[in-house]
């Protein structure tokens, strides 16, 4: 296919791919496939991680959109290009436009953090920050390429940015072997759909899975047919998006075999579960697709299954807080209130039952004036760090045989 019909729109083939394979490979990283065996004991499959997350962007995003700015002829490229992205998109459209010497604007919502703003401005792009959500974004950047005259590059529902996002494909058949499953995030649809058409040609027996997160779960009823998704706030903003792209959904036709959907809690556990377990620091659009083999062990045990590590692009902040969340959740962060009485030696009692068991203090706070229920006591809050649920339980019985205790 010519790289005009390419990006027109015509339907794709696998030779597409290869040919964006070959074009795109001098610009990103062929990231490595690894096998976690941390992961597949857990899982009970034998679990393979492609790092995606170790592109220069972070993501795998920049193979589409490496592709789609290499296929812009001359007068294209004197005409500059704009995106909207609040992410991961806006970066690689950033990235490779620099390289490339194409001017780029990125419209991004007025919201989208610091950071990320400051990731594309750091790659030469334009950033114009507009409206409260992605649609309003959208709406101030068809403004803007009527008035300048730039050739959009959507995130996800153009044939050639499939078709970059299908050398992610490529490179796993390759370096995976044969496989029985592989498990993808779903947001757009431009990753998955790229998948299909590499797999279909490369490995046409493999299981195409999808996964999406509840909030967004526009393909909850497959192989019915598309619903509307109810949308709001996820931690997995990577694969938040309502609609499939119709491109995705044509390359998608007869070589999806099932979708799961995901939880947020889930989302976040497995977030956690890829930093302890794989080392790996993950998104939650990353994390999706572990999240779904997780909690479908009977589905996928004893299956050979590859998953993306599609990005790594999640703030420090938010990170932090997964982590400490799934850590309480797991009973391996206890966080208690005793009412002890308000005399000397009572702290060191405490600390020395949580320390002759193994506990670790690592947060204390003493309310003596307030919050207390009487003038002789006082309130003592501790964040008890414990190895697991039935350490903290055992640590949590032997305070109460001695004080009153309550957890929170």
């Amino acid at each position: 296919m010519s790289a005009a019909k390419q990006a027109e729109g015509a339907v794709l083939g696998f030779a597409d791919i290869a040919a964006a394979h070959a074009r795109i490979a001098p610009n990103i990283v062929r990231t490595p496939t690894v096998a976690s065996h941390t992961l597949s004991r857990l899982t009970g499959a034998s679990i393979s991680l492609k790092l995606e997350n170790l592109q220069a962007i972070g993501s795998f995003k920049e193979r589409g959109a490496a592709n789609r700015l290499s296929l812009l002829s001359e007068a294209e490229r004197a005409r500059g290009v704009i995106a909207v992205s609040a992410g991961n998109h806006a970066q690689g459209v950033a990235r490779h436009a620099s390289l490339l010497g194409i001017d780029a604007v990125i419209v991004m919502p007025s919201q989208t953090p610091v950071a990320k703003v400051a990731r594309t401005r750091s790659w030469g792009a334009r950033v114009v920050l507009a409206g409260e959500t992605l649609a309003d974004a959208f709406a101030h950047a068809a403004e803007l390429q009527a008035r300048e005259g730039r050739v959009l590059i959507h995130p996800y529902d153009d044939p050639a940015v499939i078709a970059g996002q299908g050398t992610f494909a490529v490179e796993l058949l390759e370096d995976a072997g044969p496989l029985d499953a592989l498990v993808v995030p779903i947001g757009g649809g431009g990753l998955i759909s790229g998948c299909a058409i590499a797999a279909a040609h490369l490995q046409p027996d493999l299981e195409l899975i999808g996964v999406q997160v509840e909030a967004y779960a526009s393909l909850a009823g497959f192989p019915g047919a598309e619903t509307a998704a109810r949308g709001g706030g996820t931690i997995a903003e990577g694969i938040a998006v309502t609609q499939v792209g119709r491109h995705c959904m044509d390359a998608l036709t007869d070589r999806l075999s099932r979708v799961f959907v995901v939880s947020e809690l889930e989302v976040e556990s497995a977030i956690t579960t890829l930093a302890e377990g794989a080392k790996q620091v993950g998104e939650g659009a990353a994390a999706s697709a572990l999240a779904a083999v997780i909690a479908n062990p009977a589905y996928f045990r004893g299956k050979r299954v590859a998953l993306p590590v599609t990005g790594g692009n999640i703030g420090t902040r938010i990170l932090a807080n997964t982590l400490l969340r799934s850590l309480h959740r797991d009973g391996r962060l206890l966080r208690l209130v005793l009412e002890i009485p308000d005399r000397p030696g009572v702290l060191a009692d405490i600390a020395a039952i949580i320390g002759g068991v193994g506990g670790n203090i690592i947060e204390v706070g003493h309310q003596r004036l307030f919050a207390a229920p009487s003038v002789q006591t006082a309130d003592l809050e501790l964040m008890i760090e414990a190895r697991d649920a039935d350490h903290a339980h055992e640590i949590q019985a032997l305070l109460a045989a001695r004080y009153k205790v309550r957890r929170s």
